[in-house]
C-alpha cells in the first residue's frame, strides 16, 4: 500500500456513492486500458464538492457502463496528491491550492511537484463566505470578537488553506477549528463554534440545511475588506445572488476562486474524452446535480492557465472549436 493510499484510508474514508449502469448510452469504440471502476476525489460530506463530485461521477458511470463514484477526501489539496499518485483516477481542485501543489508547495506533500495531474473541465467558482447564528449579534467581519472559535472546514481544504490568512489580514483574532462542514454546523448549533468560514460552491448544502433549522446571518465583506483581500490573495470578485439562500435579502459581494476537475496523466485518453463529452454535453443534468454547475461550461476552459490539459480533454476542446495553446497540452 502506497503512502498516499494510507493517507486516503486514514483521512478520506471509504468510497461513497458508487453506482453501476444498467445500460450504455454513449458509443465507445475503444476501451483499451480502461479501468473496471474509477474514483472521484471530492471533499467532506455537507459540502459542495461531495455533492457535485459524486454527482458527475455517478453520471459518467451510468453513461459509460462503469462502476464509479465519489470518495470523501480532505478536499482540493489532498485531491491533487491523490490524483498525482494515481490513488484516484479523478478529482477536483481549486486553482490556488493547485498552483501551490504544481510548484511543490503543497502543505500535504511539501517539496513534491504534482507533475502527474492533468486538467479536464471547469466546474464553478468557489466563493468565500462567513456564516454565524443570528443570535450571535455579529453583523460584520470587524465585529467578530477576539478569541472567537472559527471553523475552517477540513484540514488542507481551500477554506482551511486561505481563509485563516484572510481573516488575519483583516485583523481578526481567532481560535481555529477543522472538520467536515456538517460536523462544524452541528458544533455551531451546540454553541461550540462561533463562526464558520466557508469556501465552497453555492448553495452550500450545509448552509441551506442550517438556515432551514435556525436563523443565521451570512456576513458580507465590506468594500474596504474586499479590496484588501483582492490585493493580497489569488481571488476575484464574486456576487452571491440573493436567491441563493433564504437568509439573504439582497445580492452580496464576495471573493472567489475557480475550480477544475482533474485526472491522473495515465488515465486513458478515450476515457477522459468521453468524460468531457458527458459532463460538458449535459449541462442541464449537471445543474440538476448542483446549481453551481451553471458555470460548468466549455467556454470557461481558459480559467486554467497553468495545469496541463489531459490529451483527452484538449482534443475534446479542439474538436468543439476551442483553441488550446501548445503550452497547456499535457
Amino acid at each position: 500500500m502506497s503512502t498516499m493510499t494510507r493517507i486516503s484510508a486514514a483521512a478520506a474514508g471509504l468510497m461513497l456513492a458508487s453506482t453501476m449502469a444498467h445500460a450504455q448510452s454513449v458509443d465507445v469504440d475503444d476501451r483499451t486500458g480502461w479501468p473496471d471502476s474509477f474514483t472521484v476525489g471530492t471533499a467532506s460530506q455537507g459540502g459542495t464538492y461531495f455533492t457535485y463530485g459524486s454527482g458527475w461521477g455517478n453520471l459518467v458511470a451510468e453513461e459509460l457502463g462503469l462502476s464509479g463514484g465519489g470518495q470523501v477526501t480532505g478536499g482540493p489539496v489532498q485531491n491533487m496528491a491523490l490524483v498525482h499518485t494515481g490513488d484516484v483516477e479523478f478529482g477536483m481542485t481549486t486553482m490556488g491550492p493547485a498552483r501551490e501543489a504544481m510548484d511543490g508547495n503543497s502543505p500535504l506533500a511539501p517539496g513534491l511537484m504534482h507533475e502527474n495531474v492533468r486538467a479536464m473541465f471547469p466546474m464553478y467558482q468557489t466563493p468565500f463566505s462567513i456564516t454565524v447564528l443570528a443570535s450571535s449579534g455579529i453583523g460584520g467581519i470587524g465585529e467578530i470578537p477576539d478569541g472567537s472559535v472559527v471553523g475552517f472546514g477540513p484540514a488542507g481544504s481551500t477554506s482551511d488553506t486561505y481563509f485563516p490568512a484572510m481573516l488575519e489580514t483583516l485583523g481578526v483574532e481567532f481560535d481555529k477549528r477543522n472538520g467536515g462542514w456538517s460536523d462544524l454546523v452541528g458544533q455551531m448549533q451546540d454553541g461550540l463554534i462561533d463562526v464558520i468560514a466557508f469556501a465552497a460552491g453555492i448553495p452550500i448544502p450545509a448552509v441551506s440545511q442550517l438556515e432551514a433549522q435556525t436563523e443565521i446571518h451570512i456576513i458580507p465583506f465590506s468594500d474596504d475588506e474586499r479590496a484588501t483581500i483582492l490585493d493580497a490573495f489569488p481571488v476575484a470578485e464574486f456576487v452571491i445572488p440573493a436567491e441563493t439562500y433564504q437568509s439573504l435579502s439582497e445580492d452580496q459581494m464576495a471573493v472567489s476562486m475557480w475550480n477544475f476537475a482533474i485526472a491522473n496523466a495515465d488515465v486513458p485518453e478515450t476515457l477522459v474524452y468521453h468524460v468531457m463529452e458527458i459532463v460538458l454535453g449535459n449541462n442541464e443534468r449537471m445543474v440538476q446535480i448542483h446549481r453551481a454547475a451553471r458555470s460548468t461550461l466549455p467556454e470557461f476552459w481558459d480559467r486554467n492557465t497553468f495545469i496541463p490539459f489531459h490529451p483527452g480533454a484538449w482534443k475534446w476542446y479542439e474538436d468543439n472549436g476551442f483553441d488550446v495553446p501548445d503550452a497547456l497540452k499535457g
